[in-house]
Parts: structure tokens; sequence; C-alpha cells
């Protein structure tokens, strides 16, 4: 079947050829408080 993937080249993958990343979060949720803040200040 077609929609199937192959899972021969998962299982041969070889993981030193893979280039390392850095990863950023870009945008972290705000902190409870932070929430608490905003909805006190939409109601007055």
């Amino acid at each position: 079947m077609a929609d199937k993937p192959d899972m021969g080249e998962i299982t041969s993958l070889d993981k030193a050829k893979l280039k390392k990343t850095e990863t950023q979060e870009k945008k972290t949720l705000p902190t409870k408080e932070t929430i608490e803040q905003e909805k006190r200040s939409e109601i007055s």
C-alpha cells in the first residue's frame, strides 16, 4: 500500500549523519500571575 511508510528506512537511519541543532523557544507561555494580572486589568 502506498499510504504506509517504509519502516525499513526508519530502522536503518544513521543518527550520526544528522546535524546537531539548537532549539530556541520563540514565545514563552505566560505565567499564572501574568494571566491573573491581565484578567484584573480587563475588568477595571
